[in-house]
């Protein structure tokens, strides 16, 4: 895992490799938007709706890995028993938000 900038005590990882995921997602929406001018027919729109909320979660899932492996871990790694209680408290708060 390539990893990239600094903050606090944490090395983030690099999640660059999410961006095919995330232009074929652009592109989708683009498509959409077409859609909904060519009046398309609802359940079409729709279903291309699911596949960009279906492409956003697997973006979202591999960033949280990704930071539950690195950042997170790095901070139960540590001595530092504040930055363990920052990570759990982002971690909720994130979740709270779902």
């Amino acid at each position: 895992m390539s990893k990239s900038k600094t903050c606090c005590n944490f090395t983030h990882p690099d999640h660059s490799s999410e961006f095919s995921r995330l232009n074929r997602m652009s592109g989708q929406i683009d498509g959409i938007k077409k859609m909904i001018e060519d009046k398309r027919y609802c359940v079409e729109i729709l279903t291309q709706l699911k596949a960009v909320q279906s492409a956003a979660r697997a973006v979202e899932g591999n960033i949280l890995k990704r930071h539950i492996e690195a950042c997170v871990k790095d901070a139960f790694v540590g001595k530092n028993a504040s930055d363990r209680d920052e990570k759990i408290n982002e971690l909720l708060k994130l979740f709270k938000k779902s």
